[in-house]
């Protein structure tokens, strides 16, 4: 079964956010790299690009498919996660560990649509 963390932000297409003070840490989530599979390319945003919450900011390409990567949160993007240009497969190595996106958030009640570990969980044990 997909690994599960608690105190992370989950949304319905598989993106967690990590929240630290006033920024979120963005990426995909333990079952959605074991879906893509084999992770062979990140696309990602610039920095100081705008992300709103439910828009796509990139993608994420594996030997069996590319699939977009949606923003949970809105905000400005203040870091992209430069070890994946060179070593994309770090997110199947350890895809909490790996996040894409640092995101100065813009309006925290976002949050507040996301689901808990505990929901998260039983979202994905039902697809």
């Amino acid at each position: 079964m997909a690994k599960v963390i608690e105190g992370l932000y989950y949304s319905e297409s598989h993106e967690y956010v990590r929240v630290e003070g006033d920024y979120g840490y963005v990426g995909i989530t333990d079952y959605a790299q074991h879906a893509l599979g084999n992770v062979v390319y990140v696309d990602m945003p610039e920095v100081d690009d705008e992300v709103e919450a439910g828009e796509d900011f990139g993608a994420v390409e594996s030997v069996k498919a590319a699939s977009d990567l949606y923003s949970p949160v809105s905000g400005t993007v203040v870091e992209v996660n430069e070890a994946l240009e060179d070593a994309p497969e770090l997110i199947n190595q350890d895809a909490f560990a790996n996040w894409i996106i640092k995101v100065e958030l813009s309006d925290k009640s976002e949050l507040d649509n996301l689901m808990d570990a505990a929901a998260y969980e039983k979202f994905v044990a039902n697809p």
